[in-house]
């Protein structure tokens, strides 16, 4: 809460919207960002501006100490505003926004006064950086706390004096693993790593703040040497080059240049603050320029249109699933896990049995605290007389992907169902209309087609029909939220989405394989082109059994055949990775891939083999209104298969690259390969030109 200006000298003339300040009895000063408007605090430049024009008074006539604070309950700050990073890059003005944020950091690191930054829930981006120009920094306790410097997965890195400050602070290899990472601490973490100083109870955590500015403290000695030793130019040079092999196992340099410069930036540049700031803020918005930066950005905010799908209001507090197998058996696990009480019925003990282990060994892992597993796991109870059904608000089947056995099972659930509860289907290609047919209540049926593996894959589709009432979508909307997994509204036809654009990439790889080009030469074209695993080791991870059903299922709606590699092996023993056998030998739950033979060229053609069926048929989706824009299929392909994130999604790469220009490639391939490349209905959109 503010106090009056007149407290302070210094502060008359002032016009704070964002930044309330409070002058203690103990001399300390609180300033509490509040941003006007905003659920949440980010770094805007008003944000910026007001702050330095405080500072500088402080500088002037400084507190006895100060304690930065945030007025907001649900975290300290999330970072900068990516909205107004967006404007900067189109302007061209990113330098001036880096040299502002790093001007005011530094006035308040040069302050005559101790500073400590008081950080509760999010502290992220900006809001670290600000914290890192602080003396001290105490942390709340509360689980919710999580610090963190994620730029990395915008396509950019710290350039407010994060990636100058860390390294000095807490040792260049734990600053860069943050860094490189993007992964974010808890309190108790930052404490031993050194990147803050006290944790407190959330109620006291600024009384603890004021505390540590007015006693001060030394840092251990262990630390503070690690943080001088590491950052020498010697060290740096041997640093550097290990970072950069780790970095390259996982992410290539043409794709995602930010860790790359990241690294080159640090260990080139030494000598005095100033420059080393300089150094940050050219190389970071030179990064901001680059395609895969604005490409990031926008996925970012793809992913925040997907969260603000749904409500809390879905009604939704007891899952019965029907289908103990994988899926069936990890979303009833999943749920659980998110507070769900969840019933688990399969037609076997045995089979709920195994899930139920599964379950055991999710806990295991997510779970952190051993005195809360007991409790998570009991929300997850096996049914094998299937009672759960009536008592459930909302039922998911998770049953062989077979038509009449939906159907079948349906005709026996729905009776037993109370009033307003949900009924949907996991099927991964069956339109849904066709599974509504005959139900009593098709107003509260859908599809609720999960990923696999459900702990990883953050995309659920909501699968619609022409008699499902929206209310059903909200709620199941609501429900996904409350899973933390990401909705996207489809339309019921064969194949959905996700699976209807990922099933002619996955065919064509098939295809290629059974002409004789080895699965690592398939597989290495697909991930130079930016896709985290290959074709042919995706088919294997699926499983050629589930990969020829829905085969069996989209092929005639596309018009494709399906390889005999693929339908021959789709069999017990060579199903691929749970079988330790398909298209490649599995060890230890990894891939066998041979190695190429000497001299051997793929051929020139086969990238473009593989990623423009991808294309040419989420064109198609667009066309047939599978989603309702291309933001949405963008999302819903990323999210859901894990397309090259870089390249902004399969609409974005059409209109970066031309959509002249595809047509042209997909008429070579027409006339080499057959009319399988011929293209299909949407590429004279207006969406295929315009961002």
């Amino acid at each position: 809460m503010a106090t009056n200006a007149s407290a302070v000298p210094g502060f008359d003339g002032l016009r704070l919207q964002h930044w309330h300040w409070q002058m203690r009895d103990d001399g300390v000063l609180v300033l509490s960002l509040d941003r006007a408007g905003e659920s949440v605090n980010a770094l805007s430049q008003d944000v910026l501006i007001e702050l330095d024009g405080l500072l500088e008074r402080l500088a002037i006539d400084p507190p006895k100490a100060l304690v930065v604070t945030s007025g907001k309950d649900n975290g300290f700050i999330a970072g900068a505003d990516i909205r107004e990073f967006q404007q900067f890059d189109a302007q061209g003005t990113v330098g001036s926004a880096m040299q502002r944020g790093q001007q005011v950091f530094q006035r308040l690191s040069a302050l005559p006064c101790p500073t400590v930054a008081a950080i509760h829930g999010f502290c992220m981006g900006g809001g670290t950086e600000l914290a890192l120009a602080c003396d001290y920094r105490v942390a709340s306790k509360d689980p919710s706390t999580r610090i963190g410097l994620p730029e990395v997965k915008l396509g950019i890195y710290p350039g407010w004096g994060g990636s100058v400050r860390l390294p000095r602070l807490i040792g260049a290899p734990d600053a860069l693993d943050l860094m490189l990472t993007g992964r974010t601490l808890s309190a108790s973490a930052a404490r031993t790593k050194g990147l803050v100083d006290r944790t407190a109870e959330k109620a006291v955590l600024v009384d603890s703040a004021a505390a540590l500015a007015l006693r001060g403290t030394t840092r251990p000695l262990r630390q503070r040497f690690m943080g001088w030793l590491t950052n020498t130019w010697p060290a740096r040079q041997v640093i550097a080059p290990m970072s950069l092999k780790q970095v390259a196992r996982k992410a290539r340099k043409e794709h995602y240049p930010a860790p790359y410069a990241l690294i080159r930036t640090w260990k080139d540049t030494g000598g005095s603050l100033e420059r080393r700031l300089a150094a940050e803020r050219r190389s970071v918005a030179k990064l901001a320029a680059t395609p895969t930066a604005r490409n990031l950005i926008r996925v970012f905010f793809l992913q925040e249109r997907l969260k603000s799908a749904g409500g809390r209001d879905h009604g939704i507090g007891h899952v019965h699933v029907v289908g103990a197998g994988v899926m069936g058996g990890d979303i009833a696990a999943w749920s659980a896990y998110k507070g769900f009480q969840v019933t688990l019925n399969d037609r076997g003990q045995e089979y709920i049995d195994k899930a139920l282990a599964r379950a055991g060994e999710l806990f295991a892992r997510k779970v952190r605290d051993e005195s809360q597993r007991p409790e998570v796991a009991a929300r997850l109870k096996g049914d094998l007389a299937g009672d759960g059904a009536a008592r459930a608000d909302l039922v998911i089947e998770a049953i062989i992907e077979d038509a009449d056995a939906k159907r079948g099972l349906y005709d026996s659930i729905e009776p037993r169902l109370k009033d307003g509860a949900l009924l949907t289907s996991n099927t991964s290609s069956i339109p849904v209309a066709e599974l509504a047919e005959g139900l009593r209540h098709p107003a509260q049926f859908a599809g609720l087609h999960y990923f696999n593996p459900v702990a990883l894959m953050p995309l659920v589709e909501i699968v619609r029909h022409p008699g499902m009432d929206p209310r059903t979508e909200a709620r199941l909307a609501g429900f996904c939220k409350a899973l933390g997994k990401l909705p996207v509204p489809v339309a019921g036809t064969p194949g959905f989405l996700v699976n209807r654009v990922l099933f002619p990439y996955m065919l064509e790889a098939v295809t290629a394989y059974s002409e004789g080009v080895p699965g690592r030469a398939i597989d290495k074209a697909a991930e130079a082109f930016g896709m985290p695993m290959g074709p042919i080791e995706l088919v294997d991870t699926v499983g050629l059994d589930v990969a020829a059903g829905v085969g069996a299922e989209l092929s005639p709606f596309l018009g494709l055949q399906v390889p005999a590699a693929l339908a021959d092996q789709a069999e017990p023993g060579k199903r691929g990775k749970k079988d330790a056998q398909g298209l490649y030998r599995w060890e230890d739950g990894k891939p066998v891939k041979p190695e190429l033979p000497d001299g051997y060229r793929a051929p020139e053609d086969l990238q473009d083999r593989l990623i423009l069926p991808l294309l040419n048929e989420a064109v198609a989706c667009l066309h047939d209104g599978v989603v309702a824009d291309a933001e949405l299929l963008d999302a819903g392909v990323i999210f859901g298969t894990g397309f090259a994130p870089f390249r902004g999604g399969p609409i974005q790469y059409i209109r970066e690259t031309g959509p002249e220009a595809l047509l042209e490639r997909l008429a070579r391939l027409q006339v080499r390969h057959g009319e399988r490349f011929a293209p299909r209905p949407g590429w004279d959109s207006p969406a295929l030109r315009g961002g």
